[in-house]
């Protein structure tokens, strides 16, 4: 087995550089928040304790239960919801799509809906502004999971800072990485102050943990290459697509145990160092995207999901399939080849298994449509027009026959 085989990653992160390693005395916490555009931010060890501690801080301020959910979502949303004591609700997507069908939320409001969270999937767009309106007449929050869209604005305003509060990820893989981490900004410097002290309440040191966290990130440095990512990524992806595990493949075999600690000082130097290529590296990749998805889209039945009017992050491109027995084909065909094609969540949300308990039991159709005929293409720098062209070629290979 050539171990340094060459791998594409399936997102778009952003290379850490040997010199991030050394500490600048930059403020991190300063940096993102000219960034996105806010007086402050609060970092947390994960974009998932990013959202328990928001959803704690608003729910010291009401006696509401319920948290509203699309269809379509990662699976820590709903785990945080529960983490805090608070009951997930699930309300459709929009047809072929990851936002909420508003018809549908409309429905699912009553005088125990404390929050509503609204995500902004591979950096692109949800509309917001159609849900602020029912949200402000019931006295809802609405939080918006931006984890996949640090970078990405609405009119030249960061995602995060039309709702109540925002949520962010600098996770592995993500545009900005600090191996593990999140990022908490609400507009409202009250709301924000409460969400600080909750914080501080709630979150303490684990010195063990954030040593292994900045070892962890350290090896991220080294690994996160197309020469060595088969080492710690591809092999693993491959023994779980072997044994049709679809859901460990892509991750989204979580646990309603995680880690809560405070983010190191060095870490956030890391990232602090970092942060100054991040706008020229979304800017890169946002115009190669663009290009992609207009070759793309002249695939007659393929659809490439995208926000209108919207400047978008592109950690990867969301391709909806014609059908799902077409998708699994082509799937098939180009996930194990190591170019950085594949799928993102497996499931519509109430779908898994570990979920299921947790949830009323309710039709919804656009959702399981749109987990049953999406895939991802990465959108790496280290995925060129030629290993596109390949993929281009079995997508129009597949589409052609329907």
């Amino acid at each position: 087995m050539n171990f340094f085989h060459y791998e594409i990653p399936p997102t778009a992160g952003l290379p850490l550089h040997i010199s991030d390693f050394f500490p600048k005395l930059n403020s991190f916490e300063e940096k993102l928040s000219q960034f996105i555009g806010v007086s402050a931010v609060q970092i947390e060890c994960s974009a998932t304790v990013a959202l328990v501690v928001a959803l704690s801080s608003i729910k010291k301020l009401s006696h509401k239960k319920k948290v509203i959910i699309s269809a379509y979502t990662c699976p820590w949303v709903p785990i945080a919801i529960i983490h805090c004591g608070l009951i997930p609700i699930v309300c459709d997507s929009k047809k072929e799509h990851f936002d909420f069908d508003l018809k549908k939320l409309r429905a699912s409001l009553d005088q125990d809906v404390l929050a509503i969270i609204s995500t902004h999937l591979a950096g692109k767009i949800a509309d917001i502004k159609k849900i602020l309106p029912l949200a402000k007449r019931n006295g809802i929050y609405v939080i918006e999971d931006a984890a996949q869209a640090l970078g990405a604005r609405i009119k030249n305003k960061s995602v995060g800072l039309l709702g109540d509060i925002g949520v962010f990820s600098l996770g592995v893989g993500k545009g900005l990485s600090i191996f593990a981490g999140g990022l908490i900004v609400a507009k409202d410097k009250k709301l924000f102050s409460h969400i600080q002290k909750t914080s501080a309440a709630m979150v303490s040191n684990n010195y063990l943990l954030e040593l292994k966290r900045a070892i962890e990130l350290f090896f991220y440095y080294i690994f996160y290459r197309p020469s060595l990512l088969r080492i710690v990524f591809g092999i693993k992806l491959r023994h779980h697509l072997k044994k049709h595990d679809f859901i460990k493949a892509v991750g989204d075999d979580c646990s309603f145990k995680f880690p809560i600690h405070r983010v190191g000082y060095y870490r956030k130097q890391i990232g602090a160092n970092a942060i100054d290529r991040l706008n020229t590296f979304l800017s890169i990749n946002r115009k190669k995207a663009i290009a992609r998805m207009k070759a793309l889209e002249k695939i007659k039945n393929l659809k490439v999901v995208t926000s209108k009017h919207a400047h978008e992050t592109w950690p990867f491109i969301v391709l909806l399939i014609p059908s799902e027995k077409m998708r699994d084909q082509i799937i098939h065909d180009l996930w194990p080849k190591s170019l950085g094609a594949g799928r993102l969540f497996i499931e519509s949300i109430s779908n898994y298994s570990y979920l299921k308990p947790y949830f009323e039991k309710k039709d919804l159709p656009a959702g399981k449509d749109f987990a049953a005929r999406t895939m991802i293409i990465s959108n790496s720098p280290w995925l060129t027009d030629k290993h596109f062209s390949k993929i281009y070629r079995i997508l129009n290979s597949h589409i052609a026959k329907a």
